[in-house]
């Protein structure tokens, strides 16, 4: 559920970012299709993983390993999500449900199979997951460009710190199942100073829109300050699992990037509309 919200979220914030004037039909259907859309990639993750999720203390108790569903039925409500979503980014342009159905494809046909093969998995990961940002712009303009680029490289390079925090903290149940999550498959310095250098390439990117070169994705000097702002606050998260290399510190990291992704994004827009206002 928070996942799904998460991405409906990011997908609501680019598609303000998009427009001057809100269509909110148009907004309740980008927020409908993408819900379901994570929905179904959820559900085949978890058809694909049924045996290993039984495996994990976190995931041993999802409906398929505990028997409350079966394949069968969980197959039917993947398919039923999958059309449903598609069909609703469809009905708002044809590019946005193509956006769609890569991040179902990418997310259950290679990040899901490379999890137990390769820590690179979080970088084909970091794919799909960086869509919803841009979604949201391409469902309000019907194309991509430079503005949606931006906002799909910004939420890339969030995914890799964000991610490896949570492989640091659940290494241990993540090893009951084989998943290599950590980039160099331990919890060590070298993991952390990955983190922290994808964590400044996306303090730098989020304040890129400043200068004025990326189309009309654009950020004031102030709202500049307080994004970077929120980006040492984040970097300071990274330098702390690196100095202390502790299960508290790692969940720290992700609790900061999740704070600093949406406090980001709310900012953006705010930004944004006090400037048609004004």
């Amino acid at each position: 559920m928070g996942l799904s919200l998460s991405v409906v979220f990011s997908s609501v914030a680019g598609y303000l970012l998009a427009v001057e004037t809100i269509h909110f039909p148009t907004l309740f259907l980008l927020a409908i299709g993408g819900y379901f859309m994570v929905g179904a990639s959820n559900v085949f993750n978890q058809i694909i993983e049924r045996d290993l999720d039984a495996l994990m203390d976190r995931t041993k108790n999802r409906p398929i390993p505990t028997g409350r569903m079966s394949v069968t039925n969980a197959f039917v409500l993947a398919v039923v999500l999958s059309v449903a979503g598609l069909s609703i980014l469809y009905s708002i342009n044809e590019i946005t449900a193509m956006f769609g159905a890569i991040s179902i494809c990418l997310y259950t046909s290679a990040y899901t199979p490379l999890k137990q093969k390769t820590s690179l998995s979080v970088f084909v990961g970091a794919i799909p997951g960086a869509i919803p940002f841009m979604l949201g712009w391409v469902a309000a303009t019907g194309k991509f460009g430079i503005e949606p680029g931006v906002l799909f490289i910004l939420q890339f390079f969030w995914q890799f710190p964000h991610f490896w925090a949570i492989g640091w903290f659940l290494h241990d149940d993540y090893q009951k199942a084989g998943f290599n999550m950590l980039p160099t498959g331990k919890r060590d310095k070298g993991t952390a100073l990955q983190s922290i250098t994808y964590i400044a390439w996306t303090v730098l990117i989020s304040i890129v829109p400043v200068f004025g070169f990326t189309g009309s994705l654009s950020l004031t000097v102030p709202a500049a300050i307080l994004v970077f702002a929120c980006g040492l606050l984040f970097l300071f998260f990274g330098f702390q699992l690196f100095k202390n290399q502790t299960e508290k510190s790692a969940r720290q990291l992700m609790l900061a990037s999740v704070v600093y992704i949406t406090t980001i994004q709310i900012i953006y827009v705010l930004d944004k509309f006090i400037r048609l206002w004004i």
